[in-house]
């Protein structure tokens, strides 16, 4: 396997939708980008899925399908399958014998458009099965894995699981087609373990909308994948991952790229030439080091950095706010907050922030350091102390003062030297009005300055207004 071409990488009604004026459609448009029904090309030899789209987006993309000796199909979905492509190819007087995979229902749809005198080989597969399939410099080793997504019929669709054969019969590369597909069943992922796939191009159809219903991943789902195969060892930092069968429900897909990217995954586009083996593919991994998240109150900027993780299987969630007995509002606060992170996250309720980051041994998210920097101001009796200097008395306040500035050295210098991916989350302050009491000053400079210490200390800071994301250079 030397190069996949993705013919498409759009969903049924593809992306933009020509009946559709949304913003999404309209950036897609005014962007002149367009995404056909998904599909892929390896080596020239073995065609993936093959929409109504498809026999145009190969001219498009300057290639012939002349040479196409296998055709998978995954389902029979009519964006995975249009059986006149097979009349079409009569039509050119092909004599090159094709053989046609895929599950029965499939196959009975494309018996109508083959004539008797064709050479076309109609192969049934289901999950489970294994396959080889010659090419021109080395064969091809098919798994058929199983797919959460039903066909027309009922029957369900599969994945396929291709590793290219050098002319020894060694690996050269692997690759998984994984569309269309919701989160991946228990006996797809056990199937997938050690794969360590050089190519990973996973459908993302309903972006932030997740209540679909539907047999396919979203940008809640679609992470959580990713974190299940990585978990696997089938992803792996050389992993190239491309999201595909992208939807208008997406957001525009500039947006959409930067939110992959936060994930070690790009965005699918129709025509993109993918080499095999690629060794750039490590430049699209998991992003490591230090984020700080900034936003003001229900601006959305919890959710975003639990979006920066989502594709971590394993994450220490730090909770800095704690319990408060008798507070029912705060309980369903923390409830809420809870429900939304992965099962398979930890969650520590401490202010002791330095040395969690020191003896963290993964992912790390803190939420927030405003409710952080108030715990450590009452450890100090900070709010009495001001109150004592309001009467003249000042070495309280000097004294507590000095104690919440070495707690935020420790803080900072824990921050730093943490080896592992950590993203806080704190309160964006001090945009509107001076604060009417003197606490309410002191807690706004010292956030303030906090916030600005991490941000001089951390790769990446973002800003979050309205729950729209703005990256801070």
């Amino acid at each position: 396997m030397t190069e996949v071409v993705l013919l498409g990488s759009g969903a049924a009604d593809g992306w933009p939708n020509p009946f559709c004026r949304c913003a999404s459609c309209t950036a897609a448009r005014d962007s002149g980008e367009r995404r056909g029904h998904s599909s892929a090309l390896i080596d020239g030899t073995v065609l993936i899925d093959c929409g109504p789209d498809v026999l145009a987006a190969a001219t498009h993309a300057g290639v012939d399908l002349a040479g196409v000796r296998y055709l998978l199909l995954t389902h029979d979905h009519f964006d995975h399958l249009a059986g006149q492509a097979l009349l079409i190819r009569s039509w050119a007087g092909a004599c090159t014998p094709l053989d046609v995979i895929g599950p029965p229902a499939a196959l009975a749809a494309c018996r109508a458009w083959i004539a008797d005198t064709d050479p076309v080989r109609l192969r049934p597969v289901a999950a489970g099965d294994e396959v080889t399939l010659t090419g021109n410099d080395g064969d091809y080793r098919v798994r058929v894995l199983t797919a959460a997504h039903t066909s027309t019929l009922g029957e369900p669709a599969v994945l396929y699981d291709v590793t290219a054969l050098d002319e020894h019969g060694d690996r050269a590369a692997r690759l998984l087609w994984a569309a269309d597909t919701g989160p991946l069943p228990a006996a797809t992922l056990d199937a997938l373990t050690g794969t360590e796939l050089d190519l990973l191009l996973l459908e993302e159809t309903f972006g932030r909308f997740i209540e679909h219903g539907a047999d396919h991943h979203d940008l809640d789902s679609f992470p959580r994948t990713l974190a299940a195969l990585r978990s696997a060892g089938a992803v792996t930092t050389g992993t190239r991952v491309i999201a595909v069968h992208l939807s208008h429900h997406n957001p525009p897909p500039a947006q959409l790229a930067e939110v992959l990217a936060e994930w070690g995954a790009e965005i699918g586009v129709d025509g993109m030439r993918l080499p095999l083996p690629d060794e750039a593919a490590t430049a699209t991994s998991t992003p490591t080091g230090r984020t700080l998240v900034l936003g003001a109150v229900r601006s959305g900027k919890s959710v975003h950095a639990e979006t920066l993780l989502a594709d971590q299987d394993s994450v220490l969630y730090v909770a800095t706010g704690g319990t408060r007995d008798g507070d029912a509002e705060w309980a369903e606060r923390v409830a809420l907050h809870r429900a939304r992170r992965p099962a398979s996250w930890r969650t520590a309720e401490t202010l002791d922030l330095a040395a969690v980051l020191d003896d963290a041994a993964g992912p790390v998210l803190i939420d927030c350091l405003g409710t952080w920097l108030t715990g450590m101001m009452d450890r100090h009796e900070l709010w009495s102390a001001l109150e004592r200097s309001d009467d003249g008395d000042r070495a309280p306040l000097t004294h507590a003062m000095a104690e919440l500035n070495r707690d935020v050295d420790g803080l900072i210098a824990a921050w730093r030297r943490c080896p592992h991916r950590v993203v806080a989350v704190s309160n964006e302050v001090g945009s509107g009005v001076v604060p009417a009491t003197a606490a309410g000053r002191v807690f706004r400079d010292e956030l303030g300055r906090l916030n600005t210490r991490l941000s001089v200390e951390s790769e990446q800071v973002v800003l979050v207004v309205a729950g729209r994301t703005l990256p801070l250079p």
